[in-house]
């Protein structure tokens, strides 16, 4: 009698196919020159941006002849007579102080009124405060140059013509653009944070001061950047409501040399760098906050 012998199961192993970790290099490469091909489309496009502003900085270190003879190269022999030609000769200095308390006190009236009137439609919600949202709508449906006659009455009827406060006044008109970023910004809080600070004992303002205030940065420093470029680089309102030389403000200095100097290219070329030289200063200083704030609000909720 014959047991039957058990032949153990041969086991096969199936090979390791590297389609996969081919096909992850293949995308991986294919990565890499995309992010290649991106990186070099956006240094082209910076370039070609840079290119006037180039231009207009290497001639304000040439004199007429040397412009004309090279615009686009760099100076042979350097000199800052025109840097100092304009900062003699035209109210430069003047200008730049006006553009700075007119920017500096409307931007932080603007902000502050956008802010509380966010503050006060997101914590009080009702038919009169969505009304009231809905007419604030309409100043971004009419235009504001139709607006112009009736505002330089107003102006002149209270004697702000012709002075730094009437232009401040005029730039308040920017609060309804920060209350609209700001309060969409603001609905997404947690309700739940005003509720515990009442039962807590506290008041609206200290509510909107010590709560509020700290969670809404990000949108405000996004708001302070858009404002303080619109005040700076008006052109339209100080120009019509200005017209005095010492309440001139900077792009009206700008657009006076542009008559002034229209043979000397370098002397206008100096004082459009000046008026830009702020402006730069102020992006290098606040990049930090521009970024920070612009991805904290990408990211809320």
């Amino acid at each position: 009698m014959t047991t039957p012998t058990s032949t153990p199961a041969q086991t096969t192993s199936r090979p390791s196919s590297p389609a996969p970790k081919a096909h992850g290099m293949s995308m991986t490469r294919r990565e890499r020159i995309r992010s290649a091909i991106r990186s070099v489309l956006v240094i082209a496009a910076a370039l070609i941006c840079a290119v006037p502003l180039y231009v207009v900085v290497i001639n304000t270190f040439k004199n007429s002849g040397d412009m004309a003879a090279d615009p686009f190269g760099l100076p042979m022999h350097p000199t800052l007579e025109n840097y100092l030609y304009t900062l003699e000769n035209l109210p430069v200095v003047q200008a730049t102080v006006n553009t700075v308390i007119v920017t500096v006190v409307g931007v932080a009236f603007m902000v502050v009124i956008g802010a509380l009137a966010a503050y006060g439609m997101v914590t009080r919600r009702s038919r009169l405060t969505a009304g009231i949202g809905a007419f604030l709508m309409l100043s971004f449906v009419i235009p504001g140059q139709t607006l112009l006659i009736p505002q330089y009455k107003m102006e002149a009827r209270l004697g702000l013509v012709d002075s730094l406060l009437g232009l401040i006044v005029l730039y308040l008109g920017g609060a309804t653009f920060c209350y609209f970023l700001i309060v969409q910004y603001m609905r997404g809080l947690p309700r739940e944070l005003f509720e515990a600070a009442r039962l807590d004992g506290a008041g609206p303002l200290r509510i909107f001061r010590t709560i509020v205030l700290p969670l809404i940065r990000p949108i405000l420093t996004t708001v302070v950047v858009f404002e303080t470029m619109w005040t700076w680089n008006d052109f339209m309102t100080p120009n019509i409501y200005i017209s005095s030389t010492e309440k001139q403000t900077l792009v009206l200095q700008v657009f006076n040399a542009m008559g002034q100097f229209s043979t000397n290219w370098p002397l206008f070329m100096t004082i459009t760098t000046i008026a830009l030289i702020p402006v730069f200063v102020f992006f290098i200083l606040c990049q930090k906050w521009i970024v920070a704030g612009l991805v904290a609000g990408s990211v809320k909720g």
